[in-house]
C-alpha cells in the first residue's frame, strides 16, 4: 500500500511537469551564440537569440536579442527585449525594450516602448492604445521665420549692425 501511495504521487506530480511542458509556459528556447536557423519558430513560451536566426519568430510570452544575436524576419510576441541586431518588423503586444547596444530597422509596434540612450532605431513605430493605432511620425525640420531669410550668421537677441548701403 506504502510503496501504491508513493508510486501515485510521482504520478500526479510528473503528470503537472509533463502538462507544463506541453503548455510551453515555463519553457526557454535559445539559438547560442554561433548557430545559425533558418525558417520559422513557434512556442508559447520564450525565445532568447545570442547566434543567427533568419525567418519569423512568434512566441506567446517574450523574446530577448542578446548583445551577439541578430534576427533578420520578423518578431511577433508579447514582450520583447532587444539588444543585438534586428532587420524586419517588431510586434510586441505588451511591452518592447530598445537597450543602449541594439540596432534595430524595420517597423516596430507595441503599447508601450523603452528606448535606452544609445539604441539605433531606423524605421517606423506605431504605439497601440486600446484598438486605435497611433502613427509616429519624424519632427519636420525647422522653417525659417519671416524676415529673417538671407540674414545668416545673425544670431538672436543681438542687435544688428548696418552696411550703410
Amino acid at each position: 500500500m506504502l510503496g501504491k501511495k508513493n508510486l501515485g504521487k510521482e504520478q500526479n506530480v510528473a503528470m503537472t511537469k509533463t502538462q507544463r511542458e506541453v503548455t510551453g509556459d515555463g519553457s526557454i528556447s535559445i539559438v547560442a551564440a554561433g548557430m545559425k536557423i533558418i525558417g520559422d519558430a513557434e512556442t508559447d513560451g520564450t525565445v532568447r537569440v545570442e547566434g543567427r536566426f533568419e525567418g519569423t519568430i512568434r512566441a506567446g510570452k517574450s523574446v530577448v536579442v542578446g548583445r551577439s544575436g541578430e534576427v533578420v524576419g520578423d518578431i511577433i510576441t508579447q514582450d520583447a527585449v532587444i539588444s543585438g541586431r534586428v532587420n524586419g518588423n517588431i510586434t510586441a503586444e505588451s511591452r518592447l525594450e530598445l537597450q543602449s547596444t541594439c540596432n534595430v530597422s524595420g517597423e516596430l509596434r507595441s503599447r508601450r516602448v523603452q528606448l535606452d540612450e544609445g539604441a539605433k532605431f531606423n524605421g517606423q513605430m506605431n504605439m497601440e492604445s486600446g484598438s486605435k493605432a497611433e502613427v509616429i511620425k519624424p519632427a519636420a525640420p525647422p522653417q525659417p521665420i519671416k524676415g529673417q531669410q538671407g540674414q545668416q550668421g545673425h544670431r538672436a537677441g543681438q542687435p544688428q549692425q548696418a552696411t550703410g548701403e
